[in-house]
């Protein structure tokens, strides 16, 4: 039993999680593309390219990672008023 436990916490440690960006009516594709160079590291063309799935598509992925990896990014965004979050 105590093995699984171990286990399954290594499981959820090694796991990729996706930080996901919504579309929202309030910010520009400036702010948001400048928000993703900052906060993401995107290069400008992948910031560019970002910001138009998540205009057209309604949500784009833009950083795969650990969780603890992505929780500052996630706050980061959100502190920049976008809308984001951590998905499995």
């Amino acid at each position: 039993m105590k093995t699984q436990k171990v286990l399954e916490e290594k499981t959820r440690k090694n796991k990729v999680y996706t930080l996901m960006l919504y579309n929202d009516e309030v910010n520009t594709f400036e702010h948001v593309i400048d928000c993703l160079i900052k906060v993401c590291g995107h290069s400008k063309e992948q910031a560019e390219q970002c910001t138009y799935l998540v205009h057209y598509k309604g949500k784009c992925d833009v950083k795969r990672g650990g969780l603890k990896e992505l929780t500052p990014f996630l706050a980061s965004l959100g502190d920049k008023g976008l809308t984001a979050d951590i998905k499995e």
